[in-house]
Protein backbone atom coordinates (compact mmCIF):
# COMPACT_ATOMS: atom_id res chain seq x y z
CA UNK A 1 0.00 0.00 0.00
CA UNK A 2 1.53 3.30 -1.11
CA UNK A 3 2.02 6.37 1.53
CA UNK A 4 1.26 8.87 -1.81
CA UNK A 5 -1.51 10.05 -2.79
CA UNK A 6 -4.36 7.22 -3.53
CA UNK A 7 -5.91 8.97 -6.91
CA UNK A 8 -3.71 10.62 -9.30
CA UNK A 9 -5.23 11.93 -12.25
CA UNK A 10 -3.04 13.55 -14.80
CA UNK A 11 -4.33 15.68 -17.70
CA UNK A 12 -7.32 13.75 -18.24
CA UNK A 13 -9.48 14.71 -21.39
CA UNK A 14 -12.39 13.39 -22.61
CA UNK A 15 -14.06 14.57 -26.05
CA UNK A 16 -17.64 13.67 -27.58
CA UNK A 17 -17.81 13.38 -31.41
CA UNK A 18 -20.66 14.59 -31.93
CA UNK A 19 -22.44 15.72 -35.50
CA UNK A 20 -21.11 19.04 -35.02
CA UNK A 21 -17.96 18.37 -34.31
CA UNK A 22 -15.43 17.24 -31.34
CA UNK A 23 -16.81 18.30 -28.14
CA UNK A 24 -14.49 18.39 -25.16
CA UNK A 25 -16.21 17.82 -21.96
CA UNK A 26 -13.21 17.47 -19.65
CA UNK A 27 -10.27 19.62 -20.16
CA UNK A 28 -6.47 18.69 -18.89
CA UNK A 29 -7.85 18.06 -15.43
CA UNK A 30 -5.17 17.10 -12.91
CA UNK A 31 -5.81 16.73 -9.10
CA UNK A 32 -4.46 14.46 -6.58
CA UNK A 33 -6.58 12.94 -3.22
CA UNK A 34 -4.94 10.96 -0.17
CA UNK A 35 -6.24 8.72 1.98
CA UNK A 36 -8.92 10.06 4.18
CA UNK A 37 -9.60 13.11 2.67
CA UNK A 38 -12.59 14.52 1.26
CA UNK A 39 -12.62 16.31 -1.90
CA UNK A 40 -15.65 18.49 -3.07
CA UNK A 41 -15.98 19.42 -7.24
CA UNK A 42 -18.67 21.50 -7.23
CA UNK A 43 -19.74 24.15 -10.27
CA UNK A 44 -23.02 24.27 -13.05
CA UNK A 45 -24.59 22.01 -15.18
CA UNK A 46 -22.55 20.66 -17.60
CA UNK A 47 -19.61 22.23 -16.24
CA UNK A 48 -17.45 18.26 -16.86
CA UNK A 49 -18.14 16.88 -13.10
CA UNK A 50 -20.28 14.12 -13.89
CA UNK A 51 -18.25 13.56 -16.98
CA UNK A 52 -14.62 13.53 -15.19
CA UNK A 53 -16.05 10.86 -12.59
CA UNK A 54 -17.52 8.99 -15.25
CA UNK A 55 -14.22 9.16 -16.53
CA UNK A 56 -12.07 8.09 -13.88
CA UNK A 57 -14.41 5.06 -13.55
CA UNK A 58 -13.86 4.47 -16.93
CA UNK A 59 -18.00 4.22 -17.26
CA UNK A 60 -18.05 6.32 -20.56
CA UNK A 61 -19.78 4.78 -23.75
CA UNK A 62 -17.26 3.25 -25.93
CA UNK A 63 -18.30 4.31 -28.68
CA UNK A 64 -17.75 8.52 -30.38
CA UNK A 65 -15.71 8.85 -27.09
CA UNK A 66 -11.80 9.76 -26.93
CA UNK A 67 -10.38 9.99 -23.10
CA UNK A 68 -6.52 10.45 -23.13
CA UNK A 69 -4.21 11.54 -19.44
CA UNK A 70 -3.75 8.68 -16.63
CA UNK A 71 -6.17 7.66 -13.35
CA UNK A 72 -3.71 6.03 -11.19
CA UNK A 73 -5.53 4.70 -8.29
CA UNK A 74 -3.02 3.06 -5.72
CA UNK A 75 -0.38 2.47 -8.32
CA UNK A 76 -2.69 1.38 -10.82
CA UNK A 77 -3.23 3.21 -14.04
CA UNK A 78 -6.61 2.34 -15.33
CA UNK A 79 -7.05 3.78 -18.28
CA UNK A 80 -4.61 0.69 -19.21
CA UNK A 81 -7.36 -1.66 -17.95
CA UNK A 82 -9.13 -3.89 -19.97
CA UNK A 83 -12.80 -3.92 -19.54
CA UNK A 84 -12.30 -7.63 -17.73
CA UNK A 85 -9.77 -5.85 -15.09
CA UNK A 86 -12.13 -2.97 -14.62
CA UNK A 87 -14.71 -5.23 -13.19
CA UNK A 88 -12.85 -6.47 -10.82
CA UNK A 89 -11.64 -3.03 -9.67
CA UNK A 90 -15.10 -1.76 -9.91
CA UNK A 91 -16.31 -2.81 -6.10
CA UNK A 92 -13.47 -3.27 -4.12
CA UNK A 93 -10.90 -0.38 -5.55
CA UNK A 94 -13.78 2.47 -6.79
CA UNK A 95 -17.66 2.50 -6.05
CA UNK A 96 -19.61 5.13 -6.85
CA UNK A 97 -23.32 6.79 -5.60
CA UNK A 98 -25.08 7.20 -8.72
CA UNK A 99 -27.54 10.98 -8.72
CA UNK A 100 -31.04 9.06 -9.40
CA UNK A 101 -31.12 5.38 -6.62
CA UNK A 102 -34.26 4.88 -8.84
CA UNK A 103 -32.43 4.01 -12.21
CA UNK A 104 -29.28 2.69 -10.71
CA UNK A 105 -31.14 -0.24 -8.73
CA UNK A 106 -32.65 -3.23 -10.77
CA UNK A 107 -36.89 -2.80 -10.29
CA UNK A 108 -37.34 -6.90 -10.14
CA UNK A 109 -34.45 -7.43 -7.93
CA UNK A 110 -34.40 -7.56 -4.05
CA UNK A 111 -32.58 -4.96 -2.88
CA UNK A 112 -30.59 -7.82 0.02
CA UNK A 113 -29.46 -9.53 -3.13
CA UNK A 114 -28.56 -6.59 -5.37
CA UNK A 115 -26.66 -5.37 -2.03
CA UNK A 116 -25.00 -8.34 -1.38
CA UNK A 117 -24.13 -9.10 -5.42
CA UNK A 118 -20.48 -7.63 -4.99
CA UNK A 119 -19.56 -9.85 -2.14
CA UNK A 120 -20.36 -12.77 -3.83
CA UNK A 121 -18.48 -11.98 -6.68
CA UNK A 122 -15.78 -10.01 -5.44
CA UNK A 123 -15.43 -11.54 -2.10
CA UNK A 124 -16.59 -15.19 -2.83
CA UNK A 125 -18.95 -14.64 0.04
CA UNK A 126 -22.13 -17.81 -0.32
CA UNK A 127 -25.72 -16.04 -0.30
CA UNK A 128 -26.84 -17.57 2.91
CA UNK A 129 -23.57 -16.22 4.65
CA UNK A 130 -24.04 -12.68 3.50
CA UNK A 131 -27.58 -12.32 5.08
CA UNK A 132 -26.45 -11.10 8.46
CA UNK A 133 -23.53 -9.01 6.84
CA UNK A 134 -26.35 -7.04 4.42
CA UNK A 135 -28.72 -6.85 7.36
CA UNK A 136 -25.69 -5.00 9.17
CA UNK A 137 -24.72 -2.79 6.40
CA UNK A 138 -28.14 -2.01 5.96
CA UNK A 139 -28.52 -0.96 9.48
CA UNK A 140 -25.18 1.57 9.31
CA UNK A 141 -26.68 2.79 6.64
CA UNK A 142 -29.93 4.14 8.57
CA UNK A 143 -32.22 1.58 6.67
CA UNK A 144 -35.40 0.93 9.13
CA UNK A 145 -36.05 -2.90 10.26
CA UNK A 146 -33.27 -3.89 7.78
CA UNK A 147 -34.22 -7.85 8.81
CA UNK A 148 -37.90 -7.17 6.86
CA UNK A 149 -36.85 -4.38 4.27
CA UNK A 150 -33.67 -6.90 3.17
CA UNK A 151 -36.48 -8.57 0.72
CA UNK A 152 -37.77 -5.54 0.13
CA UNK A 153 -38.39 -3.97 -3.59
CA UNK A 154 -36.66 -1.22 -5.21
CA UNK A 155 -40.26 0.01 -5.53
CA UNK A 156 -41.28 -0.32 -1.80
CA UNK A 157 -38.92 2.54 -0.73
CA UNK A 158 -39.19 6.35 -0.26
CA UNK A 159 -36.73 8.10 -2.51
CA UNK A 160 -34.56 8.61 0.54
CA UNK A 161 -34.38 5.07 1.32
CA UNK A 162 -33.30 3.58 -1.85
CA UNK A 163 -30.32 6.08 -2.22
CA UNK A 164 -29.19 4.49 1.48
CA UNK A 165 -29.11 1.13 -0.21
CA UNK A 166 -27.21 2.85 -3.07
CA UNK A 167 -24.97 3.80 -0.69
CA UNK A 168 -24.57 0.15 0.78
CA UNK A 169 -23.91 -0.92 -2.52
CA UNK A 170 -21.35 0.85 -3.18
CA UNK A 171 -19.51 0.62 0.64
CA UNK A 172 -20.48 -3.60 0.48
CA UNK A 173 -16.93 -4.19 -0.68
CA UNK A 174 -14.82 -1.30 1.45
CA UNK A 175 -13.73 0.15 -0.70
CA UNK A 176 -10.51 2.54 -1.44
CA UNK A 177 -12.46 5.32 -3.20
CA UNK A 178 -15.57 5.96 -3.13
CA UNK A 179 -17.36 8.82 -5.57
CA UNK A 180 -20.22 10.37 -4.75
CA UNK A 181 -21.93 12.12 -8.03
CA UNK A 182 -24.81 14.52 -7.00
CA UNK A 183 -26.12 11.91 -4.06
CA UNK A 184 -29.17 14.16 -3.01
CA UNK A 185 -30.37 15.16 -6.26
CA UNK A 186 -34.55 14.83 -6.05
CA UNK A 187 -34.40 14.40 -2.34
CA UNK A 188 -36.20 16.76 0.04
CA UNK A 189 -34.11 19.01 2.73
CA UNK A 190 -34.37 17.05 5.62
CA UNK A 191 -33.35 13.89 3.79
CA UNK A 192 -30.47 15.42 1.70
CA UNK A 193 -28.85 16.43 4.93
CA UNK A 194 -29.55 13.05 5.86
CA UNK A 195 -27.64 11.57 3.49
CA UNK A 196 -24.86 14.04 2.82
CA UNK A 197 -24.21 13.42 7.29
CA UNK A 198 -23.91 9.98 6.58
CA UNK A 199 -21.89 10.15 3.60
CA UNK A 200 -19.41 11.83 5.91
CA UNK A 201 -20.09 9.24 8.45
CA UNK A 202 -19.02 6.41 6.35
CA UNK A 203 -16.34 8.42 4.81
CA UNK A 204 -14.44 9.57 8.15
CA UNK A 205 -15.08 5.88 9.95
CA UNK A 206 -13.11 4.22 7.17
CA UNK A 207 -10.40 6.87 6.93
CA UNK A 208 -12.33 6.46 2.78
CA UNK A 209 -11.18 9.14 0.25
CA UNK A 210 -13.96 10.65 -1.35
CA UNK A 211 -14.63 13.06 -4.17
CA UNK A 212 -18.45 14.78 -3.12
CA UNK A 213 -19.79 16.19 -6.53
CA UNK A 214 -22.82 18.60 -6.63
CA UNK A 215 -23.80 21.97 -7.62
CA UNK A 216 -24.14 23.28 -4.40
CA UNK A 217 -21.26 25.18 -2.77
CA UNK A 218 -23.41 24.78 0.78
CA UNK A 219 -23.21 21.02 0.62
CA UNK A 220 -18.89 20.91 0.08
CA UNK A 221 -19.25 23.40 3.42
CA UNK A 222 -17.61 21.50 6.64
CA UNK A 223 -17.98 18.25 4.71
CA UNK A 224 -14.74 17.98 2.29
CA UNK A 225 -11.10 18.81 2.65
CA UNK A 226 -10.63 20.78 -0.38
CA UNK A 227 -12.37 22.31 -3.15
CA UNK A 228 -12.62 22.45 -7.10
CA UNK A 229 -14.66 24.72 -8.55
CA UNK A 230 -14.99 23.64 -12.62
CA UNK A 231 -16.43 25.62 -15.64
CA UNK A 232 -16.46 24.40 -19.28
CA UNK A 233 -14.79 20.86 -18.35
CA UNK A 234 -11.68 22.80 -16.67
CA UNK A 235 -10.79 23.42 -12.81
CA UNK A 236 -10.91 27.20 -12.52
CA UNK A 237 -10.10 27.14 -8.56
CA UNK A 238 -8.95 24.77 -6.08
CA UNK A 239 -8.45 25.39 -2.58
CA UNK A 240 -8.97 24.11 0.74
CA UNK A 241 -12.27 24.58 2.04
CA UNK A 242 -11.56 27.03 4.37
CA UNK A 243 -9.64 29.13 1.64
CA UNK A 244 -12.14 29.16 -0.76
CA UNK A 245 -14.52 29.92 1.49
CA UNK A 246 -12.78 33.07 2.94
CA UNK A 247 -10.46 34.19 0.09
CA UNK A 248 -11.97 32.80 -3.02
CA UNK A 249 -9.80 34.03 -5.68
CA UNK A 250 -12.17 33.32 -9.07
CA UNK A 251 -15.10 35.63 -9.88
CA UNK A 252 -16.93 32.73 -11.39
CA UNK A 253 -16.75 30.96 -7.32
CA UNK A 254 -17.68 34.63 -6.36
CA UNK A 255 -20.39 34.38 -8.56
CA UNK A 256 -21.33 31.05 -7.39
CA UNK A 257 -21.65 31.81 -3.73
CA UNK A 258 -23.40 35.14 -4.54
CA UNK A 259 -26.68 32.49 -6.12
CA UNK A 260 -26.66 30.83 -2.77
CA UNK A 261 -30.12 32.02 -0.63
CA UNK A 262 -29.29 33.80 2.59
CA UNK A 263 -31.14 33.61 5.38
CA UNK A 264 -30.94 37.05 6.68
CA UNK A 265 -32.51 37.69 3.10
CA UNK A 266 -36.19 39.18 3.27
CA UNK A 267 -38.89 37.17 2.34
CA UNK A 268 -38.93 37.15 -1.30
CA UNK A 269 -36.10 38.70 -2.14
CA UNK A 270 -34.68 37.89 -5.77
CA UNK A 271 -32.31 35.42 -6.27
CA UNK A 272 -28.39 36.45 -7.54
CA UNK A 273 -28.05 34.93 -11.21
CA UNK A 274 -24.99 34.74 -13.46
CA UNK A 275 -25.55 36.27 -16.03
CA UNK A 276 -25.58 34.71 -19.74
CA UNK A 277 -25.11 31.00 -20.64
CA UNK A 278 -21.82 28.81 -20.53
CA UNK A 279 -20.07 28.38 -23.73
CA UNK A 280 -20.49 26.24 -26.25
CA UNK A 281 -17.74 23.74 -25.89
CA UNK A 282 -18.21 22.72 -29.64
CA UNK A 283 -17.05 26.04 -31.16
CA UNK A 284 -15.18 27.42 -27.54
CA UNK A 285 -14.55 30.91 -27.52
CA UNK A 286 -10.88 31.50 -27.76
CA UNK A 287 -9.73 33.31 -24.55
CA UNK A 288 -11.41 32.68 -20.71
CA UNK A 289 -14.14 30.27 -20.98
CA UNK A 290 -15.83 32.36 -18.31
CA UNK A 291 -15.11 36.34 -19.81
CA UNK A 292 -18.37 36.81 -21.31
CA UNK A 293 -19.92 36.10 -18.18
CA UNK A 294 -17.91 38.03 -15.97
CA UNK A 295 -18.09 41.47 -14.16
CA UNK A 296 -14.40 41.95 -13.99
CA UNK A 297 -13.59 40.98 -17.96
CA UNK A 298 -10.69 43.17 -19.59
CA UNK A 299 -10.11 43.13 -23.32
CA UNK A 300 -6.92 41.08 -22.60
CA UNK A 301 -9.51 38.25 -21.31
CA UNK A 302 -11.52 37.70 -24.51
CA UNK A 303 -8.22 37.22 -26.18
CA UNK A 304 -6.17 34.62 -24.04
CA UNK A 305 -6.73 32.04 -21.66
CA UNK A 306 -5.10 32.42 -18.29
CA UNK A 307 -3.13 29.41 -17.13
CA UNK A 308 -3.76 27.35 -13.77
CA UNK A 309 -1.81 28.89 -11.53
CA UNK A 310 -0.67 29.04 -7.67
CA UNK A 311 -1.23 31.93 -6.14
CA UNK A 312 -0.21 33.58 -2.89
CA UNK A 313 -1.86 31.28 -0.56
CA UNK A 314 -0.12 27.76 -0.27
CA UNK A 315 -1.50 24.95 -2.70
CA UNK A 316 -4.30 27.70 -3.61
CA UNK A 317 -4.65 27.04 -7.53
CA UNK A 318 -6.80 29.78 -9.78
CA UNK A 319 -7.12 30.81 -13.37
CA UNK A 320 -7.79 34.05 -13.73
CA UNK A 321 -5.54 37.38 -14.72
CA UNK A 322 -7.85 39.78 -12.20
CA UNK A 323 -8.70 37.85 -9.58
CA UNK A 324 -10.88 38.63 -6.88
CA UNK A 325 -9.74 40.49 -3.62
CA UNK A 326 -6.33 41.51 -5.18
CA UNK A 327 -6.03 45.23 -6.71
CA UNK A 328 -5.69 44.14 -10.03
CA UNK A 329 -9.60 42.64 -9.83
CA UNK A 330 -10.74 45.78 -8.07
CA UNK A 331 -9.59 48.18 -10.99
CA UNK A 332 -10.51 46.30 -13.32
CA UNK A 333 -13.97 46.04 -11.48
CA UNK A 334 -14.07 49.82 -11.20
CA UNK A 335 -12.93 50.25 -15.04
CA UNK A 336 -16.10 48.36 -15.87
CA UNK A 337 -18.02 50.11 -13.77
CA UNK A 338 -17.11 53.39 -15.04
CA UNK A 339 -17.84 52.03 -18.50
CA UNK A 340 -21.93 51.38 -17.89
CA UNK A 341 -20.66 47.58 -18.05
CA UNK A 342 -20.86 46.67 -14.47
CA UNK A 343 -23.77 48.71 -12.00
CA UNK A 344 -22.89 50.26 -8.83
CA UNK A 345 -23.66 47.58 -6.72
CA UNK A 346 -21.68 44.85 -9.27
CA UNK A 347 -24.20 43.56 -11.11
CA UNK A 348 -22.63 42.46 -14.64
CA UNK A 349 -25.00 45.09 -17.23
CA UNK A 350 -24.01 43.44 -20.35
CA UNK A 351 -22.52 39.99 -21.66
CA UNK A 352 -19.60 40.34 -23.08
CA UNK A 353 -18.75 39.53 -26.90
CA UNK A 354 -17.00 36.62 -27.90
Amino acid sequence: MSDGPILQVSNLTTRFNTSRGPLTAVDDVSFNLSRGQALGVVGESGSGKSVTARSIMRLLPKSNVETSGTVMLDGVNLMELSGKELRGIWGPEISMVFQDPLGSLNPVMKIGDQVSEGMRIHQGVKKRDARPIVIELLRSVGIPSPESRIDDYPHQLSGGMRQRVVIAIALACNPNLLIADEPTTALDVTVQAQILDLLQVQQKGALMPMILITHDLGVVAGRTDEVIVMYAGRIMERATTETLFTNMRMPYTEALFESIPKIEYPSHTRLAIIPGRPPDMVDPPRGCKFAARCRYVQPECLESEPELTVGVDDGHLYRCFFPVGTPEGQAALERNIEAGLVSEDGVLVTVAPR
